[in-house]
């Protein structure tokens, strides 16, 4: 089938000895644990794979919401583009970068769905009229830049500006896609948020992409490398600057070269859960593919496994964040 590459829908092998079936299993001997930290693997129907720690001992929760790969028939059938080309909105295998989270402690939480078909990183009802053969509710968001770009809630194009929809949607399909999957997945990471802000007093939400080695014809950095890691904190308003400062120096003791901001500031996450007077900190994490996949054939790269091993150390780096910055009493003093 021309549109489906050899597969209905793709589904890629995953590291370690990670199964997950459709029951809360746990997982024992993961990823050469180097803690005595056991991880447990649920699904939340067909839309979020949680990795949670048996116990929870960091102020963390990673989230992964562009690394999802289930390509259903529907979308498959509805769309212009193969998968592959498809992918080329996916931030490929991130969520088996941060697979060593939980050993350190901290949940992560992975969209199943990709991003093509809905995007989490969007408000719910970001969505183009143009898309849809019938009127939209007047509670649409329908003038944003995001959606004018073609990259709302249910994108337009794919990262390259080809088309993905042969025809036009209906509005009922844009809130099943939100019901079903958009919403299961913000569940998850609201729920985490709060258990570990309850817990600690603060919590730290790592929101976790990836993106291309060189900026593409249309961005800022048209043709520039760019750094291993790019981190987004709105500009200084989603976490405290001891979140940002903490992770920078992680990382660049981690060998990593780093930049703030640009070309990536954070979107819909960062400024949605990023409420540091609510003592809830937001910082999107960029990671560049280069480090760990080769970007035209969507594959790991002989990269991927010690970048999982450095990004697992980061995370310990981060759990280790002094809490007397981050958290303001509840009595204003």
């Amino acid at each position: 089938n021309r549109r489906r590459d050899g597969a209905t829908r793709y589904h890629r092998d995953t590291p370690g000895n990670l199964v997950y079936t459709r029951s809360m299993i746990v997982m024992e001997d993961f990823l050469d644990s180097p803690t005595d930290q056991k991880i447990v693997c649920q699904l939340i129907g067909d839309a979020v794979q949680l990795l949670l720690p048996r116990h929870q001992t960091a102020p963390l929760v990673c989230s992964s919401p562009h690394s999802g790969t289930d390509y259903k028939d529907d979308f498959l059938d509805a769309s212009k583009l193969s998968a592959f080309d498809l992918r080329r909105s996916e931030d490929s295998f991130v969520d088996e970068l941060f697979t060593r989270a939980p050993l350190h402690g901290a949940p992560l939480v992975s969209a199943l769905f990709p991003r093509s078909y809905i995007d989490p990183n969007r408000e719910p009802y970001e969505l183009d009229p143009n898309m849809f053969c019938d009127s939209l509710p007047t509670f649409v968001k329908a003038r944003s830049d995001r959606v004018r770009a073609g990259f709302g809630s249910i994108a337009r194009i794919v990262a390259n500006g080809a088309e993905i929809y042969q025809g036009k949607l209906h509005f009922s399909e844009a809130e099943a896609r939100i019901k079903n999957y958009y919403t299961p997945y913000h569940d998850s990471v609201r729920r985490l948020v709060d258990e570990t802000r309850e817990r600690f007093g603060f919590a730290i939400l790592m929101d976790c992409h990836s993106m291309p080695s060189v900026g593409g014809p249309s961005d800022r950095d048209a043709g520039r490398r760019r750094a291993d890691i790019v981190l987004g904190d709105r500009f200084g308003t989603s976490c405290a600057a001891e979140v940002i400062e903490h992770a920078e120096l992680a990382l660049l003791e981690l060998g990593f070269r780093v930049a703030r901001n640009e070309p990536y500031a954070g979107a819909h996450t960062t400024s949605h859960y990023g409420r540091p007077v609510e003592n809830v900190h937001a910082l999107q994490i960029e990671i560049n593919r280069a480090l760990y996949m080769e970007e035209a054939r969507y594959a790991r790269s002989e990269g991927h496994a010690p970048l999982m091993q450095r990004l697992g150390e980061f995370v310990r780096i981060m759990a280790e964040i002094e809490a007397r910055h981050l958290k303001r009493r509840s009595n204003g003093s």
